[in-house]
């Protein structure tokens, strides 16, 4: 499987959007170290964030929105979040 910084951004978004759950998106990243194919664009960003969503299932790590726009930032995204009446 090849990781990209558009990919990761991808699977940050469906966790965002309740389209993917965190147990999920932790399974894929911890799957990704393990066997993914970083490629060279922003390798090493692209592999912390994936590193660390790895973690998100750990109480003392967790992942709130700050640290979901912070890794998004770290991959050249930016996030924004709309409000609305229902």
């Amino acid at each position: 499987m090849r990781i990209t910084r558009e990919f990761v951004a991808g699977k940050l978004m469906a966790y965002l959007h309740h389209e993917l759950p965190l147990s999920e998106l932790v399974d894929w990243a911890e799957n990704a170290m393990m066997t993914g194919e970083f490629v060279q664009e922003k390798h090493n960003q692209v592999r912390d964030v994936v590193a660390r969503l790895g973690l998100a299932d750990v109480r003392a790590f967790g992942l709130t929105w700050e640290d979901c726009e912070g890794l998004l930032r770290k991959l050249g995204y930016s996030a924004h979040l709309e409000v609305t009446s229902e």
